[in-house]
């Protein structure tokens, strides 16, 4: 039954009874190898619901906390041999709590929490016991979702924020550079399965510990969102196991962005180092007199630079957003929390904005097609401007205005007036102007291409249309003549009806 979710409703009976004889085996002095068989039985029954209802009691729950090493303070995790039931311990915990609301209302009267971050402590530093640390942490988010009080418990009381960081720096051996700067191989292996596992445990927990916490109020608070910011920075910059691994890491490392206050995501880029400098300067030296719009952004050695500064992480971020798109299904749950994210990025920070101005909405030269139609990042976010699910169709467009500086001339110079109309109806702007924010003043530059192109550039569609033929130009002098005539009696017989109706009207 290892792989069982679903039970028969005939064997109910013997399924709780069986749940009740383990217990009380596991209450005696029995070998390592039995307590383990029991717990893993123990484990699959506690999928179900029903089965539950009866043996979810205090002394039950206290067994299973004794054997989770999760009863005694001062007790240290040396006994290899117990990390087994230790393991197998929390697996039930996890499946008990998550399916019972009684063992939910035990694990309060219990002080579960504050057990679970003893025991994070034991192990945060020992890297050979991974496998208690993750299901420690799924048992934490596990409460910490069900019960919003632990939420504000783990944050204040217990140090919830700092200890799940320090957790987070283990799993991704970082060694700090400076105050928020870390040292990233880009040649090193991608992480393992056991640290990526516990990574995505430890930033589930900490999006709960955090849910509520866009204002930063003490001075504290906020060097230690930009410690958390830092981390999930070099959380970005490096791999998983796998390709699908990488991105459920980088999945919640983004969410777990949207909770940190904005005025702390300035730590998401940094200033060159003095041999990255130099590197850019020769970059910048190598590249042709005509590429001045491209001297902007730089590559070098895997390091993405804009105007002096280390654009790796927002270009990550970019290019998950963009593999989001292209999935092309659960919009909301996947694409919304990184497209809100660079948002508010965009609107706090200049140089996050300039850079993603220049990545998204680079100067204009082809206009030939209209804009939602194409490959590039903007002919995607322009698509998702009339897409039928309102907050995905909200948030593109608000990511397209925030890099236009929420100045409407120059989002329809990007995207058309018709896609953007739902957008300027909403702020009450179709008939021009500005958002509210305050953006710097430095002005749009446009390529010559698209300087010739204007004047047939179509406002609604947002592309160029050639010149409509005139049929007069191809007509003889009679037959301009004629439709010249026609024209006078069809004018002649529309200001009779008017002259008929106006005495109509006095007449009544």
């Amino acid at each position: 039954h290892r792989a069982t979710f679903k039970f028969e409703s005939t064997d109910e009976d013997k399924r709780k009874k069986l749940c009740e004889g383990i217990f009380k085996v596991l209450i005696k002095d029995i070998p390592t190898t039995c307590q383990v068989s029991c717990l893993e039985v123990l484990r699959i029954l506690s999928r179900d619901k029903k089965v539950l209802v009866p043996v979810t009691t205090k002394e039950n729950m206290q067994i299973l906390l004794r054997l989770a090493k999760l009863n005694e303070l001062d007790d240290s995790l040396e006994k290899v041999s117990e990390f087994p039931v230790i393991v197998e311990s929390l697996k039930c915990l996890c499946n008990i709590v998550f399916n019972s609301q009684m063992a939910q209302q035990l694990s309060l009267e219990l002080n579960l929490a504050a057990k679970l971050c003893n025991l994070l402590r034991k192990c945060k530093d020992r890297k050979f016991i991974n496998d208690i640390k993750c299901f420690d942490l799924r048992l934490l988010f596990l409460l910490s979702l069900l019960h919003t009080d632990i939420r504000s418990q783990l944050r204040y009381e217990l140090q919830g924020l700092p200890l799940l960081t320090q957790i987070l720096e283990s799993a991704f051996s970082i060694k700090w550079t400076d105050e928020y700067e870390s040292a990233i191989d880009h040649n090193g292996p991608p992480l393992s399965p056991q640290e990526t596992d516990c990574a995505i445990e430890a930033l589930k927990a900490l999006f709960n510990v955090t849910v509520d916490s866009w204002k930063v109020h003490k001075e504290s608070d906020s060097h230690q969102f930009r410690v958390m910011a830092a981390v999930l920075r070099h959380c970005l910059l490096i791999v998983g196991p796998t390709e699908d691994k990488t991105e459920e890491l980088h999945s919640n490392a983004v969410n777990l962005l949207s909770n940190v206050p904005v005025s702390c995501l300035d730590v998401l880029i940094c200033p060159l180092t003095h041999e990255e400098t130099a590197q850019e300067a020769t970059t910048l030296d190598e590249l042709p007199s005509n590429k001045t719009a491209e001297k902007e952004t730089v590559l070098k050695n895997n390091t993405m630079v804009y105007n002096g500064m280390n654009m790796e992480a927002i270009h990550v971020l970019l290019n998950f957003m963009e593999k989001r798109i292209d999935k092309g299904s659960s919009y909301r749950e996947g694409l919304t929390p990184v497209l809100s994210l660079l948002t508010e990025c965009s609107r706090a920070h200049r140089n996050i904005r300039k850079f993603l101005k220049d990545q998204v909405l680079p100067p204009l030269r082809d206009v030939t097609n209209r804009p939602e139609v194409g490959s590039t990042v903007r002919n995607k976010l322009v698509r998702l401007m009339t897409h039928v699910d309102l907050g995905v169709k909200q948030i593109a467009a608000e990511f397209l205005f925030v890099l236009c500086k929420e100045r409407v001339d120059s989002l329809l110079k990007y995207t058309g007036y018709g896609n953007a109309a739902g957008l300027l109806a909403a702020r009450g702007l179709l008939a021009g102007g500005r958002g509210d924010n305050w953006y710097s003043e430095d002005e749009d530059t446009d390529t010559e291409e698209y300087k010739n192109a204007k004047p047939n550039i179509n406002l609604i569609t947002g592309h160029l249309e050639e010149p409509m033929p005139n049929p007069i130009d191809e007509m003889t002098e009679e037959q301009k003549e004629y439709e010249a005539m026609k024209l006078v009696n069809m004018l002649d017989k529309l200001s009779r009806r008017a002259d008929v109706k106006d005495l109509h009207q006095d007449g009544g």
